[in-house]
């Protein structure tokens, strides 16, 4: 299995319902370090699993929609918690939908996509999305 990973980063503010997470229910900010991982079990013709330019591009613009957002206002995250983890989804499902788009046939060959947020230099979630 073939991997490329890219990085961003995205700044949000949410409260989380729940006594679980204590003061966490109150609004706060987060910044998050993104990590994209686009994975194949061949190479194109090219030698590359996905172009390393627009797999950034595309990460980038599915962060600037909720970049500088408070996230308890937006449709996407009415009724659940905008957690860690379900973050990690939503980032996976907007970036396959964007990359079936942006790629065409040249996608085929992916096999997942993972995205890592890193809530820390101590703590962070993934999400694995098959595609």
């Amino acid at each position: 299995m073939f991997s490329v990973t890219v990085r961003d980063h995205m700044m949000i503010a949410h409260s989380l319902c729940g006594e679980v997470f204590g003061p966490a229910q109150r609004l706060h900010g987060a910044t998050y370090v993104v990590d994209a991982t686009f994975c194949s079990d061949d190479l194109d013709a090219d030698g590359i699993v996905i172009d390393i330019g627009r797999a950034t591009g595309e990460l980038h613009a599915v962060l600037a929609a909720l970049t500088y957002r408070n996230l308890d206002d937006e449709a996407a995250f009415s009724g659940r918690n905008s957690t860690t983890e379900t973050l990690t989804k939503f980032i996976a499902d907007q970036l396959a939908d964007r990359v079936h788009e942006a790629f065409g046939d040249a996608d085929r060959r992916l096999t997942k996509i993972i995205v890592t947020l890193h809530e820390s230099h101590i703590a962070w979630a993934s999400y694995e999305l098959a595609l």
